[in-house]
């Protein structure tokens, strides 16, 4: 699976726990996420490469307490470095 593939995966997931996903034009200074009035953000950032995205996206979902039973594909779930669900 692609980077690209893998970065929709990682994307689908993140709105489906309630992310909102916003390609913006931010220089090279990095994607991100932050929450603003309750709203979950994830930026990325249209100078950094997918690659970059993926990592950003990663570093989200990792962050989630119940990031062990989303459904994953396992080579998602290897790139994200986290357990199978059982």
């Amino acid at each position: 699976m692609h980077t690209i593939d893998l970065l929709a995966e990682a994307l689908a997931e993140a709105r489906r726990l309630g992310y909102t996903v916003r390609q913006e034009w931010l220089g090279g200074s990095g994607s991100g996420a932050c929450e603003i009035r309750g709203r979950k953000l994830i930026f990325l950032d249209l100078a950094q490469t997918p690659e970059d995205h993926l990592e950003s996206v990663r570093e989200v979902l990792r962050e989630q307490p119940d990031a062990v039973v989303l459904k994953l594909s396992p080579r998602l779930v290897e790139r994200l470095r986290l357990r199978p669900a059982a």
